[in-house]
């Protein structure tokens, strides 16, 4: 059976509850996504502004998403959009939409439906130009997440095995389906990935079986163990791909199954019409 091919697939990484290695999880997929070779663009819309400094950005010249959400007319939206500096040097492609703290101020509890869709109509200009949007989003579920659902495709829900996180799984998956109620039928979950595991840890074996029981096939595989080499990376604003050491590259092996299952889903590369089931 034939399928749709999408110009772009966009993916929000999203939690509801900070700390728990959300811009960590966006970092390992964008440095899957860059080893693969996807022409990929990184929106940072977390006030925090954490993945722009990872990617290795210079902002010098650039506006930033809080420009684009004043006004999502093209000029503006690449003029906000930079090239990260781990492509120096290289034929990957990987560019980041700047983020900036002053996008706190469109982060209201109760935004309009015109200011919900200006990241949609500001990605509209540039996707053109890629294979693969990831969107950092902010931990809570003000405006910023709600506009970044609104312009994605799927949205995974990053957590960790302990209870209040597991908590905050179950508040994103169920406004996420309040969003595709009624925002964006397109709008599905990709699944829940569960970051820092500790496999000798009672509590963390506990928490991941109520995650499954809860969830069923929405918790991804692989789950992510909690190594110091990822942060050694993002310390450094290289791509984890490139790190030295076996703990690294199994950590990079775990980004690239994540990403094959985002490939998957959104029709991407060999998974485009035509291509591989």
């Amino acid at each position: 059976m034939a399928v749709t091919l999408l110009t772009v697939h966009v993916l929000s990484v999203s939690s509801l509850k900070g700390g728990v290695g959300k811009t960590t999880v966006t970092l390992g997929l964008t440095s899957a996504a860059f080893a693969k070779g996807l022409r990929t663009l990184v929106v940072d819309l977390d006030p925090q502004s954490d993945v722009s400094t990872g990617l290795d950005i210079n902002i010098s010249g650039h506006l930033n998403v809080a420009d684009v959400l004043e006004n999502p007319k093209e000029k503006i939206v690449r003029q906000a959009i930079a090239p990260s500096g781990w492509t120096k040097g290289s034929q990957g492609k990987i560019d980041v939409m700047v983020g900036s703290p002053s996008a706190i101020n469109f982060d209201g509890p109760h935004p309009s439906i015109r200011d919900i869709w200006k990241l949609e109509e500001a990605l509209a200009n540039v996707e053109q130009d890629y294979e693969l949007v990831l969107i950092d989003c902010a931990p809570s579920l003000n405006a910023l997440t709600r506009t970044a659902w609104a312009a994605s495709d799927r949205v995974t829900v990053v957590t960790e095995p302990g209870l209040f996180s597991v908590a905050a799984a179950d508040r994103a998956l169920r406004a996420i389906e309040e969003i595709r109620r009624g925002l964006s039928p397109r709008l599905q979950p990709l699944g829940i990935i569960v970051n820092r595991a500790r496999v000798q840890s009672l509590e963390h074996q506990f928490r991941i079986k109520e995650l499954r029981d809860m969830f069923g096939p929405l918790v991804l595989s692989p789950q992510l163990p909690e190594r110091t080499s990822l942060q050694q990376a993002q310390g450094a604003a290289k791509p984890l791909h490139v790190w030295p050491g076996e703990s690294a590259q199994e950590m990079a092996r775990n980004f690239d199954q994540l990403l094959e299952r985002i490939m998957r889903t959104g029709k991407i590369g060999p998974y485009a019409e035509g291509g591989a089931a």
